[in-house]
């Protein structure tokens, strides 16, 4: 499988199954699109902002279903796999995504897995071990976590800077170094991660620096 980042904003995410993993998926997908979540209960579990309809399809009623909603991507995460064969065969009939939940390892045509996503700002990573191991993906996620920290403010304010550097004198070679070396600098990141030190003043100075360097 081939990592890709898909913007679903104004999509609809249509989720099948309100268990567990239900619920952690229709929480995942709702904090950017419609999601729906179709399910005949869900117990005592958060579904962040997604719409829940109380309802028990069959592998014979799944289709119209996702006729209704027309989403760009379906969750199958019931517990019956005829159910969730019949959910896979509809999302691909009305060219949606599908993610299905109760298998790993190989997949069909048009089947995404989920990852386990680091975010902060603007920056994101996501891991994934194809659906194999989701107990590994949890593991590094919260890992990488720590070292994600202040990720967000870096990339706000590279993209400042080569905004600025663009509008200087400056040669490519030369911007692309001077971003180079901010984004490696430890001081800069703790002043965006601690607030002790000007995130600016620390900027200039390695700008400063790299410049003496090519002089």
């Amino acid at each position: 499988m081939i990592p890709l980042v898909h913007d679903l904003a104004g999509e609809t995410v249509l989720v099948f199954g309100g268990g567990p993993v239900g619920a952690r998926k229709a929480r995942r997908f709702a904090r950017e699109t419609r999601t729906v979540v179709v399910s005949p209960e869900f117990g005592d579990r958060d579904f962040g902002t997604a719409e829940l309809i109380r309802a028990a399809p069959t592998a014979d009623g799944v289709s119209s279903w996702v006729e209704r909603f027309e989403p760009a991507l379906v969750v199958a995460a019931t517990n019956d796999s005829a159910v969730n064969d019949a959910i896979v065969a509809a999302a691909s009939d009305c060219d949606a995504l599908v993610n299905r939940a109760d298998q790993s390892g190989s997949r069909d045509v048009g089947s995404v897995v989920v990852p386990a996503t680091v975010e902060d700002g603007d920056v994101s990573v996501a891991i994934t071990t194809g659906g194999g191991s989701p107990a590994l993906s949890k593991y590094l996620r919260e890992r990488i976590e720590t070292e994600l920290d202040g990720a967000g403010a870096m990339a706000a304010l590279t993209a400042d800077l080569r905004d600025e550097l663009k509008e200087s004198d400056t040669s490519p070679s030369e911007r692309r170094d001077a971003i180079r070396a901010v984004v490696r600098d430890p001081s800069v990141w703790k002043a965006l991660r601690t607030g002790d030190a000007n995130p600016r003043r620390e900027v200039a100075r390695v700008i400063r620096d790299t410049q003496r360097g090519d002089s």
